[in-house]
C-alpha cells in the first residue's frame, strides 16, 4: 500500500484513495504503484473521479505523483456532476493531462459553455457551501470537445467493474458509481456523511448520513428518488463527495431509513426548489421558480453569513496556505 503523502491521502480500499481538498473529497481509483504489479503493466489504470476545488490542482498532482508515477496520467477524469467544487480544478489539471473528461449527458450544457446551474438557494440551512464559493457558484464551465458523454452501457471509462447510475436531484444529470463486487458506492453529492449546511460539522468532519448539499439542490422529489436507488443496492461502503467514508453491516439499513425518511430527514422546510424544481434540458435551464421570501428565509441567510465567515477563515487557516494558488 502506497505511503500517505503530506497531504493525507486516507486510502478507502486497496484501490480506491480520498483526497480531501478544503470541504470536498476527490478520489484516485486505481491500485498504487506496488500494489499486485497493476502501475507496473499499465501506467494509465487509474482514474480520477472529479476535481475538487480550483486551489487543490497542485495537490491532485502531487498525490498522483506519488501514487502512480511521476509519467502517469489517469485514463479518464469522471465528474459525478459539474458544481465548482466538482470541477474547480480540472482547467489546471487538464494543462498537464491531456486526457477525457466524462460526464451524464443532462450535465453537458454546464460542461460545455451553454448553460449555467439554477441559482444556489442561499436560504436553505444558511446556503454555506454556496458563501464558501466564487462569486457565481453557479457559472457553467466550457470544456469543449474534452467533455464526452458517459457510455450508455453504464461503464465507467478508465474504472473497470465500475457502474454509473444515474441520480438527479442535486444536478440534473447527477451520477453515482457502484462497484457490485464489493457493494462500494461513490455517491458524489446524492448523500452526504457529513451536514454540509453546519460550519461545525464541516470542520470536524463530523460524520453523519445526511441527503444532498441543501442550497445547489435544485429538485428534491428527484434527489428522494435517488436516495432510494442508492440505498436499493445496499452498498457496504459509501464514499460521498462531502464527508469521511462510512460503511458497515448496517450501512444499507442507515441508507434505507434515510430514504424512507427523506422529506423529514433531508428536505428543507422551505425554499426556492423544495415545491417546484427548476428544469432543464439538453441545452439549458428552461424553468426556475422565484426566489423564496420569509421571515425564515432572512434569519436563513443572516445565520448563513456568519457560518459561512467562520468556515470560510478556518478552511483559509487549513488549506489556503498550502493550496499551491
Amino acid at each position: 500500500m502506497a505511503q500517505q503523502s503530506e497531504f493525507a491521502v486516507e486510502e478507502v480500499t486497496v484501490d480506491l484513495a480520498r483526497l480531501r481538498i478544503g470541504f470536498v473529497n476527490v478520489y484516485f481509483a486505481g491500485a498504487a504503484r506496488g500494489v499486485a504489479g497493476t502501475l507496473e503493466q499499465n501506467p494509465m489504470s487509474w482514474a480520477l473521479v472529479d476535481a475538487g476545488l480550483a486551489m487543490g490542482a497542485a495537490r491532485i498532482l502531487r498525490v498522483a505523483a506519488d501514487r502512480f508515477g511521476v509519467d502517469s496520467r489517469p485514463a479518464a477524469i469522471v465528474l459525478t456532476h459539474g458544481h465548482f467544487d466538482h470541477v474547480g480544478a480540472l482547467e489546471a489539471l487538464l494543462g498537464v493531462w491531456d486526457v477525457p473528461v466524462y460526464a451524464h449527458t443532462a450535465e453537458l450544457p454546464f460542461l460545455t459553455g451553454q448553460a449555467d446551474y439554477p441559482p444556489p438557494d442561499l436560504t436553505v440551512g444558511g446556503g454555506l457551501p454556496a458563501r464558501l464559493s466564487p462569486n457565481s457558484p453557479e457559472r457553467g464551465i466550457d470544456l469543449g470537445e474534452r467533455v464526452q458523454p458517459l457510455p450508455a452501457s453504464g461503464d465507467v471509462p478508465g474504472m473497470p467493474r465500475w457502474r454509473w447510475i444515474h441520480t438527479p436531484g442535486h444536478s440534473p444529470g447527477h451520477v453515482s458509481l457502484f462497484r457490485a463486487g464489493d457493494r462500494l458506492m461513490l455517491a458524489g453529492d446524492a448523500v452526504s456523511t457529513t451536514r454540509q449546511e453546519l460550519a461545525y460539522a464541516v470542520r470536524m468532519q463530523r460524520q453523519q448520513l445526511a441527503g444532498p448539499p441543501a442550497c445547489f439542490t435544485i429538485d428534491w422529489d428527484k434527489a428522494g428518488r435517488s436516495v432510494t436507488t442508492i440505498a436499493s443496492l445496499k452498498p457496504l461502503l459509501l464514499a460521498a463527495g462531502h464527508g469521511e467514508p462510512m460503511r458497515g453491516a448496517s450501512l444499507p439499513d442507515d441508507l434505507a431509513a434515510l430514504a424512507r425518511d427523506f422529506n423529514r430527514r433531508a428536505r428543507p422546510s422551505h425554499g426556492r426548489y423544495i415545491d417546484h424544481p427548476a428544469i432543464a434540458d439538453d441545452e439549458r435551464v428552461v424553468a426556475l421558480p422565484a426566489p423564496s421570501r420569509s421571515g425564515r428565509v432572512r434569519w436563513g441567510t443572516l445565520s448563513g453569513v456568519a457560518a459561512a465567515g467562520f468556515a470560510g477563515t478556518w478552511l483559509y487557516r487549513r488549506f489556503g496556505k498550502r493550496a499551491g494558488t
